[in-house]
Protein backbone atom coordinates (compact mmCIF):
# COMPACT_ATOMS: atom_id res chain seq x y z
CA UNK A 1 0.00 0.00 0.00
CA UNK A 2 3.03 2.29 0.21
CA UNK A 3 2.62 3.15 -3.46
CA UNK A 4 -0.77 4.86 -3.05
CA UNK A 5 -0.70 8.54 -3.96
CA UNK A 6 -2.95 11.57 -4.10
CA UNK A 7 -2.95 11.09 -7.87
CA UNK A 8 -4.42 7.62 -7.31
CA UNK A 9 -7.08 9.12 -5.04
CA UNK A 10 -7.86 11.80 -7.60
CA UNK A 11 -8.53 9.07 -10.21
CA UNK A 12 -10.77 7.17 -7.79
CA UNK A 13 -12.72 10.36 -7.01
CA UNK A 14 -13.17 11.01 -10.75
CA UNK A 15 -14.42 7.47 -11.35
CA UNK A 16 -16.79 7.47 -8.40
CA UNK A 17 -18.13 10.92 -9.29
CA UNK A 18 -19.66 9.29 -12.38
CA UNK A 19 -21.54 6.64 -10.37
CA UNK A 20 -25.11 6.84 -9.15
CA UNK A 21 -25.52 9.04 -6.06
CA UNK A 22 -27.43 6.12 -4.53
CA UNK A 23 -24.31 3.95 -4.76
CA UNK A 24 -21.41 6.32 -4.11
CA UNK A 25 -20.72 8.94 -1.43
CA UNK A 26 -18.50 10.75 -3.92
CA UNK A 27 -21.28 10.88 -6.52
CA UNK A 28 -23.72 12.04 -3.85
CA UNK A 29 -21.41 14.92 -2.86
CA UNK A 30 -20.83 15.88 -6.48
CA UNK A 31 -24.57 15.81 -7.20
CA UNK A 32 -25.23 17.98 -4.13
CA UNK A 33 -22.91 20.63 -5.52
CA UNK A 34 -19.96 22.71 -4.44
CA UNK A 35 -21.63 24.34 -1.44
CA UNK A 36 -22.41 20.99 0.21
CA UNK A 37 -18.98 19.56 -0.65
CA UNK A 38 -17.22 22.67 0.64
CA UNK A 39 -19.17 22.55 3.90
CA UNK A 40 -18.15 18.91 4.32
CA UNK A 41 -14.53 19.89 3.63
CA UNK A 42 -14.80 22.53 6.35
CA UNK A 43 -16.18 19.99 8.82
CA UNK A 44 -13.31 17.64 8.07
CA UNK A 45 -10.78 20.46 8.46
CA UNK A 46 -12.22 21.27 11.89
CA UNK A 47 -12.13 17.61 12.92
CA UNK A 48 -8.50 17.41 11.77
CA UNK A 49 -7.59 20.44 13.87
CA UNK A 50 -9.35 18.97 16.90
CA UNK A 51 -7.44 15.70 16.51
CA UNK A 52 -4.16 17.60 16.17
CA UNK A 53 -4.80 19.72 19.25
CA UNK A 54 -5.78 16.59 21.21
CA UNK A 55 -2.55 15.00 20.01
CA UNK A 56 -4.53 11.90 19.06
CA UNK A 57 -2.36 10.24 16.44
CA UNK A 58 -4.94 7.71 15.22
CA UNK A 59 -7.70 10.30 14.90
CA UNK A 60 -5.30 12.71 13.21
CA UNK A 61 -4.39 10.11 10.60
CA UNK A 62 -8.05 9.27 9.95
CA UNK A 63 -9.24 12.85 9.87
CA UNK A 64 -6.35 13.84 7.60
CA UNK A 65 -7.40 11.12 5.17
CA UNK A 66 -10.98 12.45 5.27
CA UNK A 67 -9.70 15.99 4.72
CA UNK A 68 -7.59 15.07 1.69
CA UNK A 69 -10.44 13.05 0.17
CA UNK A 70 -12.97 15.87 0.59
CA UNK A 71 -10.48 18.40 -0.79
CA UNK A 72 -10.14 16.29 -3.93
CA UNK A 73 -13.93 16.14 -4.26
CA UNK A 74 -14.13 19.94 -4.01
CA UNK A 75 -11.36 20.28 -6.61
CA UNK A 76 -13.18 17.79 -8.88
CA UNK A 77 -16.40 19.80 -8.71
CA UNK A 78 -14.44 22.99 -9.47
CA UNK A 79 -12.72 21.21 -12.39
CA UNK A 80 -9.29 21.95 -10.91
CA UNK A 81 -6.81 19.11 -11.46
CA UNK A 82 -4.63 18.15 -8.51
CA UNK A 83 -1.60 18.85 -10.72
CA UNK A 84 -2.55 22.52 -10.81
CA UNK A 85 -2.40 22.64 -7.01
CA UNK A 86 0.89 20.73 -7.00
CA UNK A 87 2.31 23.15 -9.57
CA UNK A 88 1.35 26.04 -7.29
CA UNK A 89 3.04 24.34 -4.34
CA UNK A 90 6.15 23.80 -6.44
CA UNK A 91 6.14 27.47 -7.46
CA UNK A 92 5.81 28.55 -3.85
CA UNK A 93 8.54 26.27 -2.57
CA UNK A 94 11.05 27.75 -5.00
CA UNK A 95 11.58 30.38 -2.28
CA UNK A 96 11.23 30.46 1.48
CA UNK A 97 7.73 30.64 2.93
CA UNK A 98 8.47 34.05 4.40
CA UNK A 99 9.61 35.40 1.02
CA UNK A 100 6.58 33.91 -0.72
CA UNK A 101 4.17 35.39 1.81
CA UNK A 102 5.81 38.83 1.57
CA UNK A 103 5.48 38.77 -2.22
CA UNK A 104 1.69 38.31 -2.15
CA UNK A 105 -0.42 41.33 -2.96
CA UNK A 106 -2.66 42.45 -0.09
CA UNK A 107 -6.32 41.64 -0.74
Amino acid sequence: MGGFSLNDLEKIVAERAMASPDQSWTAKLVAAGQTKAAKKLGEEATETVIAAVAQDRNDLVGESADLLYHLLVVLKIADIPLQEVLDELQRRTAQSGLQEKASRQPS
